[in-house]
């Protein structure tokens, strides 16, 4: 786990997103390219998803990086 309350918050935020969705942890990791066991370790504190990957996640769900990496409340 990574001690750091901003990736705590960057995993919340990214399961939330995802589940407000309804999608599987496997089917949003297809969606962006990455191994699913990847993506399930973005939400469980384990890794950090690369900058292309970040930047592709905030993409996905049309919100700013900022807001993934809890620099700001605001989702644009």
């Amino acid at each position: 786990m990574i001690p750091d309350k901003r990736y705590a918050v960057f995993a919340t935020r990214i399961k939330s997103l995802r589940r407000a969705r309804r999608l599987s942890q496997q089917e949003l990791a297809k969606a962006l390219g990455v191994h699913p066991g990847h993506y399930s370790r973005y939400e469980t504190q384990d890794s950090l998803p690369s900058l292309l990957t970040l930047v592709s996640i905030a993409d996905y769900f049309e919100v700013s990086t900022d807001y993934l990496l809890n620099r700001t409340d605001e989702m644009r």
